[in-house]
């Protein structure tokens, strides 16, 4: 189920890098033209985490000073953090998933490349087998099996029939003379297999091996640039980031030296439009943010002079100005009366008992001639 689900997965890689290598004749060509092309499918869909990503940097200072505050309630914080997302409309898992797009790509290029007439071209086994069989007849000779180069067999007969396109050509339908030489290295070949021959053999074995260092060189610049845009999620990495800045190289010059060449041209094709693409997108965001910020902060500004005018224009009205404000203030209710208080206020009860009027003046002959 998996082989065939994966097999389904490579066939517009394939497809695509088929197109191009019909387009140019150059493999290497094909594969730098296939990276630039996926690369530019994925962008539209990277350009909203991108923005949010950098918006979150420039909040280090708020998410900083959260943390401190509510650092012996943890609770509490991820619940101001959840806030603090929420009104700047940023996702701070919308980075994570497209830093792991590019291996189901690796996965199904490799495979691609591994097996170019079963994924390539496209052609059955029974053909395949068929193509063996005529090779074979020509002084073709398979790798045993279960050897290393065995899981490369495929690789070894669209070279022969390449070398014997004269014998092949027009024998099967989806058959291609496929020419793995990119500027006079051979990309169907694994720098491991031919360590012991280096540094002899000019410049197809010398460019075969920087193959896999020009990879590494740009996988390192590219996680580098990446690495400073992205200070929230170093911040949150802490130790382990610093970790991947160095493994990640690490782990494409050692599987540059074991798999075929192809792969380094797209490692090394992946981390240049990589760190351009970085380079670009930050110039680009950043202006936009700081455009947004701009807009803010004279919103809020506007705001507090217009509060300031109002206050400033009923001062000089006056007491008018300021009877006109204190008029429209609620007004408090009256209390209620209390009914079985029949004591009056008015003239009447000026006279007899005025208990509100008793004191140390208090007179009964006070109202009489």
């Amino acid at each position: 189920m998996f082989a065939k689900l994966g097999y389904y997965i490579c066939v517009p890689f394939a497809a695509l890098t088929r197109l191009f290598y019909s387009w140019t004749g150059s493999y290497g060509v094909a594969l730098v033209l296939f990276t630039l092309v996926v690369k530019l499918v994925l962008l539209p869909f990277q350009l909203k985490s991108k923005k949010s990503m950098l918006r979150m940097n420039r909040m280090q200072g708020k998410i900083k000073d959260i943390q401190t505050r509510f650092a012996n309630n943890k609770e509490r914080q991820q619940q101001e953090m959840a806030d603090l997302y929420a009104r700047e409309g940023i996702n701070p898992m919308s980075g994570c998933l497209w830093s792991f797009i590019p291996f189901p790509i690796l996965i199904a290029l490799y495979y691609i490349i591994r097996s170019p007439m079963r994924y390539l071209m496209m052609l059955s086994t029974e053909t395949i087998a068929k193509i063996e069989t005529m090779a074979t007849g020509l002084g073709y000779a398979a790798a045993e099996a279960g050897t290393r180069s065995a899981a490369y067999d495929q690789i070894y007969l669209a070279k022969f029939v390449h070398e014997h396109w004269s014998d092949f050509a027009g024998q099967f339908k989806g058959l291609i003379d496929l020419d793995y030489s990119f500027l006079g290295v051979d990309l169907a070949s694994r720098p491991s297999e031919l360590f012991s021959q280096f540094p002899h053999g000019g410049w197809p074995m010398w460019g075969l091996f920087l193959l896999p260092v020009i990879a590494t060189v740009l996988q390192f610049a590219m996680t580098v640039i990446s690495m400073k845009s992205n200070q929230a999620s170093n911040a949150a990495g802490g130790a382990s980031t610093k970790v991947m800045m160095y493994t990640m190289p690490l782990m494409t010059l050692w599987m540059g030296f074991i798999l075929p060449g192809a792969l380094s041209i797209y490692w090394a094709a992946n981390a240049g439009f990589s760190a351009l693409q970085e380079l670009t997108l930050n110039k680009y965001f950043n202006k936009v943010l700081d455009r947004e910020e701009t807009a803010k902060e004279k919103e809020k500004r506007e705001k507090r002079y217009a509060k300031y005018e109002k206050q400033k224009a009923m001062y000089q009205a006056g007491p008018d100005g300021m009877k006109k404000q204190s008029q429209a203030q609620p007004k408090k209710k009256a209390a209620p009366k209390n009914d079985g208080d029949k004591r009056s206020t008015n003239q009447n009860g000026r006279v007899g008992q005025r208990p509100y009027a008793r004191g140390r003046s208090y007179s009964e002959d006070h109202y009489k001639d």
